[in-house]
């Protein structure tokens, strides 16, 4: 029965600004939408953090925010022609080559002359990157935030909400032991949360922490 729970685990819904787990990155998700919406403001934003805290969620879901417009999301310099009102969201900018670099650059002054936006992201703040100092300083242009990842708390309470949504109860000893033992990543959190939801339906049950610890037993046989 458990190894039909692991079946049941769908694929994590693909990233995008609405399920965006803020935390205590309101500022920086506020900006990205206001970018998506076209509304005036700041175009150009750099955003850096640790794995694992939303950097390349929020990029991901800017370009799907922002598909009115051209939106591009990626993982290294573009090439080719864009459009003047382009929104570019271009991620891990600390591994680009030099050759990258270079194009970079003359994205972000061909970006200002226009009306489009660009959106940068990597793994420390703009000065501390090993990149060239003139790319260095266009990062610097405009807003940079620096993302946090979520607290064991606010991953709590997103659960609960999430929890509340669906109508389900669930208690705070099974809140407790997913974060303990399940992935830490917030798609991971919500998917198992979901599978076990389908499950305790399908058996009549509710979810207490027996049959948690069995569930997640399983699917890490399933994961080995």
């Amino acid at each position: 029965m458990m190894q039909q729970l692991l079946l049941q685990l769908a694929p994590p819904p693909a990233p995008t600004l609405d399920n965006f787990v803020p935390g205590r990155n309101a500022a920086a998700l506020q900006a990205l939408r206001d970018i998506a919406g076209g509304s005036a403001g700041e175009r150009f934003v750099y955003l850096w953090g640790e794995p694992g805290s939303g950097r390349t969620h929020l990029l991901r879901g800017l370009a799907q925010a922002a598909r009115a417009r051209q939106a591009l999301y990626l993982d290294g310099a573009p090439q080719g022609e864009l459009a003047d009102d382009s929104v570019i969201a271009i991620d891990e900018v600390q591994r680009l080559a030099a050759g990258d670099q270079i194009r970079l650059f003359d994205l972000y002054n061909r970006v200002r002359a226009g009306s489009g936006a660009l959106v940068a992201s990597g793994d420390a703040a703009p000065a501390q990157l090993a990149l060239r100092a003139d790319l260095g300083s266009r990062l610097a242009w405009g807003l940079a935030f620096q993302l946090h990842p979520l607290s064991d708390a606010e991953k709590a309470a997103a659960l609960r909400a999430h929890a509340q949504a669906r109508s389900l109860a669930l208690g705070e000893d099974v809140i407790a032991y997913l974060l303990q033992h399940a992935p830490r990543d917030m798609a991971s959190l919500i998917g198992i949360l979901d599978a076990l939801d389908r499950h305790s339906l399908e058996q009549k049950r509710p979810i207490t922490l027996p049959l948690v610890r069995n569930a997640l037993d399983s699917m890490k046989q399933g994961f080995a």
